[in-house]
């Protein structure tokens, strides 16, 4: 019976294993290509427009039918927490809500057989410990991949924001309105943060309300500069005050935060490099420097 659940362990390791590989490697790098075109036909037509040889109901109705089984078996909540960990991580393409849903189920199915497998196959205690540790990390794994994600987008974002908010101020100091100047900054750029005002400007078009597609963006990115911007604009645009000031005001502040930011991490340097310099370098130092001088009292006493 022990080989049996070993084998059949086994076997369900490997397959959630090769499917979360899949799931992670596989998708054409083009497909982020066509979704931009996608995003940016939308915002110039304002309409949405449908390629001909297409079949939008066809592949609907298979992603539904495909999707039955995992939103019986994962509640609401779940597929909520899940699908905003996605939203905050960009939505990339190879990584599709049904896909994220469907190995979280086989890694509910593998860790718990791979933590009984190394504990019963385990030699010590230790290792028992270790193959916990390392099947709940494989259970968390889509978890981690998506808030890494989104680390690295929220950074993007920072990082462009400042250039964004003067792309912007100049439009609206040219004549433009704020909605133009969104229009004008998304088009002409091409980055993350790019991206996240052309969806807000869909939003927008599709009948949402402004105060709410702005509160989306923020719910989406997670970035605080981009939240205290948006705070900005939604003020002005109750209280009457001039946007140009405000873009103005909201740059200059970005790119101090910015530089400030630039600054700790230079100041943080040298204390990160002392550790590798402890561990690493004094040792070997130190064995260069007393190693002769040790050899020498060695071979006085023998």
């Amino acid at each position: 019976m022990t080989m049996i659940a070993i084998l059949v362990g086994t076997l369900v390791f490997a397959g959630a294993f090769g499917y979360l590989t899949f799931s992670i490697v596989a998708g054409p790098s083009a497909a982020k290509v066509r979704a931009m075109d996608n995003l940016r036909r939308g915002l110039n037509s304002g309409k949405p427009s449908a390629q001909p040889g297409t079949r939008p109901a066809a592949s609907s109705k298979a992603k539904n039918g495909g999707s039955s089984l995992s939103k019986k078996l994962v509640n609401k909540g779940a597929r909520s927490r899940l699908d905003l960990m996605l939203a905050q991580a960009g939505r990339p393409t190879d990584w599709p809500l049904e896909r994220v849903v469907t190995v979280k189920l086989a890694l509910t199915v593998a860790a718990p057989l791979l933590a009984g497998l190394f504990l019963l196959k385990a030699s010590s205690p230790i290792i028992g410990i270790a193959g916990i540790v390392f099947a709940a990390l494989l259970y968390f794994l889509p978890e981690l991949r998506m808030y890494s994600l989104g680390i690295e987008r929220r950074e993007k974002i920072t990082l462009e924001l400042a250039d964004t908010l003067d792309q912007m101020s100049i439009a609206v100091e040219a004549g433009l309105g704020f909605d133009a100047a969104m229009v004008r900054v998304a088009k002409n750029g091409h980055g993350v943060l790019a991206a996240e005002l052309i969806r807000t400007l869909q939003d927008i078009q599709v009948g949402q309300t402004r105060r709410q597609a702005y509160e989306d963006l923020v719910e989406r990115t997670q970035v605080p500069d981009l939240k205290q911007f948006i705070r900005s604009i939604i003020q002005a645009e109750a209280y009457g005050l001039a946007l140009s000031s405000v873009l103005n005001t909201q740059a200059a502040e970005m790119r101090m935060k910015r530089r400030m930011r630039a600054e700790q991490k230079a100041m943080q340097i040298p204390v990160k490099v002392i550790f590798p310099l402890m561990l690493c370098i004094l040792p070997v130092l130190f064995m260069v420097v007393m190693g002769p001088g040790v050899i020498g009292i060695i071979s006085a006493f023998k």
